[in-house]
């Protein structure tokens, strides 16, 4: 098929692509379990290696099934090309890989998922990258925390743990002004709900682990590039304005245009840093992705009445969810996320730390697990788990203090998880 404006967010998530193997004629994208690819000849294996054709090499740069999960997300998000790889994880550090050195900086949002924030606080110092978190809410302290050394601005579309929503046309704005990218992490949202491209982000990073694959069977990442940012319009990005000596002095940004990145993410972030996603994780992802609309539907419906009742108990302080009228988030919800927040939220629990031990000891339908995303509601207490490695002040600038359980709500009867956690909370704050 030929994917193009015509067809609807339910159609190209199904055939986007995807075309029936030439070889067999089947109609599922195979699982190219193989390593290598032969070449025709030794002109096209040079062609190949030259990057003057687009084609397979090997495995950790290539795949066939990976590259259709690639075209499936970047249709999806409204992008000219996407690199898959290994993890969520692996996606920050190859979004960011071309666009820092030693002694740069990259400003991001204070509400991160722990682990992005252990990732950019004291892992990439290893790179002599540094990082400078600051509330995303507030204008004037994300100005104020660009200087002449920063190189992107990083954020999440639906905050996790807390599900707060970020103004990407906002930030956006700040960004260009700037004149540095702004990157994504649109995992909690999914380009049904959020589709960052269109408020101005010009790289979009995804955990396809969470409502993507949205079965908790596998591990992915995924870089997805807008293709709208002018990676020659000063010195600031020499890996894509600059000759690359490992290519004989080609420029990505001269040679690929508006697919430089995606290109760089390929020919020099898969071939060094070797982030690979395997064929059967991007095969599950594929069709994963075939139900995405009609399981984030559910996943929202669901949110709304849970968080609804959880707000009304007298054993909660507060809930977080952004799709509450209550939300200081809620009016940024049609203009954001239009088809609704998300089903990522926390909850303040009334008796702190050990009311929330209890509690997600007691629950018997939620899972006590360390993701987001699944068809299964699940829960987690971030800062004896997920933000555990943080000071207690960075768990409370990242919605994930001593008193908060994250909750991600499945697709399961809502009335079920209701009674769930009716019996779960009597016992914890007993």
């Amino acid at each position: 098929m030929t994917d193009g404006p015509s067809y609807g967010f339910d159609t190209l998530q199904i055939h986007a692509g995807a075309r029936p193997d030439p070889a067999t004629g089947a109609r599922q994208v195979p699982i190219y379990q193989s390593t290598a690819f032969v070449f025709r000849d030794a002109d096209h294996a040079a062609a190949l290696f030259n990057l003057q054709e687009v084609g397979y090499i090997y495995s950790r740069l290539t795949n066939p099934t990976v590259a259709a999960l690639q075209e499936r997300i970047a249709t999806l998000e409204g992008g000219v090309g996407a690199v898959c790889c290994s993890s969520g994880h692996a996606a920050q550090i190859m979004a960011l890989f071309p666009l820092m050195g030693p002694g740069l900086n990259v400003v991001a949002s204070s509400r991160l998922y722990g682990g992005t924030i252990t990732q950019f606080s004291q892992t990439i110092k290893r790179f002599g990258w540094s990082a400078t978190f600051v509330d995303m809410d507030d204008a004037d302290a994300v100005k104020a925390a660009i200087d002449e050394n920063t190189r992107a601005v990083f954020c999440e579309a639906i905050a996790n743990p807390g599900g707060h929503i970020t103004d990407l046309d906002m930030i956006s704005a700040i960004a260009d002004e700037a004149g540095i990218p702004l990157v994504v992490d649109n995992t909690s949202a999914t380009p049904y709900l959020c589709r960052p491209i269109e408020h101005g982000a010009t790289l979009v990073v995804h955990s396809t682990t969470k409502y993507l694959t949205g079965n908790g069977t596998v591990t992915g990442g995924c870089v997805v590039d807008s293709g709208k940012f002018d990676w020659a319009a000063n010195d600031k990005f020499p890996s894509l304005s600059q000759p690359e000596p490992a290519y004989h002095g080609l420029k990505f940004a001269e040679t690929f245009g508006p697919l430089a990145f995606t290109f760089h993410g390929i020919a020099i972030g898969l071939r060094d840093l070797g982030m690979t996603m395997n064929p059967q994780a991007a095969h599950y992802t594929l069709m994963g992705i075939e139900t995405l609309s009609l399981r984030m539907d559910r996943h929202v419906e669901n949110a709304v009445k849970v968080s609804g009742w959880l707000e009304k108990d007298d054993r909660i302080d507060y809930v977080t969810y952004a799709g509450l009228p209550s939300s200081p988030y809620n009016k940024l919800v049609p203009k954001i996320c239009p088809r609704g927040a998300g089903a990522l939220f926390t909850i303040a629990v009334k008796g702190g730390y050990d009311a929330c031990i209890k509690l997600v000891d007691s629950l018997e339908i939620f899972s006590h697990v360390a993701n987001l995303g699944d068809t299964r509601s699940l829960v987690i207490h971030s800062a004896s788990t997920t933000h555990r490695q943080l000071t207690v002040e960075q768990q409370e600038a990242a919605g994930a203090g001593p008193n908060i359980v994250r909750i991600s709500i499945g697709i399961e009867d809502a009335d079920d998880l209701i009674a769930d956690l009716d019996q779960a909370l009597a016992k914890a704050t007993a």
